[in-house]
């Protein structure tokens, strides 16, 4: 491996280094996209089995909050009614599509930079490639004599780091399209979640009396 970097030149430094945030990118993700993290399928069971008769004290909505990103989004629903009895269908939605969002950002960290590594990789092995060219090209004299070493390490330069850059991009892309298909997966749960929950938090809510004609 030392000797395939030593052949490939220093454009190969900034591949190596997109190789190795990719890696930990990669391995980030799939600790923190696991669906018992982000949705535990038992646990909105759970929280209307809890509050079928009474809602929770709200250190008990706290303990929910902490549990998941579906609890995060159930907590501030939950939070809602306690602290304004009387909210309407309309602000509970609201407040349920905001703690969506907060999740949808939550789930979508790193995906970018995995993205940009992915779209990024190639263009780096091209330029590597470039440089190898470029080398090969200034290795001629101006007799028209090659300098055989120097050729041979500006194929060298140029092969490498092309095939470098893909080896990179290639699984990069792939792991970014499934994280990907992961989040809207985990959104859409999220999303059935909170609209199985409005209904029932809606009982508890007070009810304004008309004003007497």
């Amino acid at each position: 491996m030392l000797s395939i970097i030593q052949a490939a030149g220093w454009p190969i430094w900034p591949l190596m280094l997109c190789s190795v945030v990719g890696l930990a990118l990669v391995i980030e993700r799939l600790a923190s996209l696991r669906s018992r993290r982000i949705v535990p399928p038992t646990l909105l069971d759970e929280v209307l089995a809890v509050s079928r008769t009474s809602l929770p004290a709200m250190d008990v909505v706290t303990k929910l909050a902490d549990n998941s990103v579906l609890g995060q989004v159930l907590a501030a629903g939950l939070r809602a009614v306690i602290v304004e009895p009387r909210i309407t269908e309309r602000t509970l939605r609201q407040t349920f599509e905001s703690a969506g969002r907060a999740a949808a950002q939550q789930l979508e960290r790193y995906l970018n930079a995995l993205g940009t590594i992915a779209a990024a990789a190639p263009l780096l092995g091209l330029l590597g490639t470039v440089v190898g060219m470029i080398e090969i090209f200034g290795s001629q004299a101006p007799t028209g004599a090659a300098n055989p070493a120097a050729l041979a390490h500006g194929i060298s330069v140029a092969l490498y780091n092309t095939a470098f850059g893909l080896i990179i991009a290639i699984p990069s892309l792939m792991f970014y399209r499934y994280f990907r298909g992961l989040v809207e997966q985990h959104l859409l749960a999220l999303e059935q979640a909170a609209e199985r929950l409005v209904p029932h938090l809606m009982r508890f809510a007070v009810r304004s009396t008309p004003p007497a004609p």
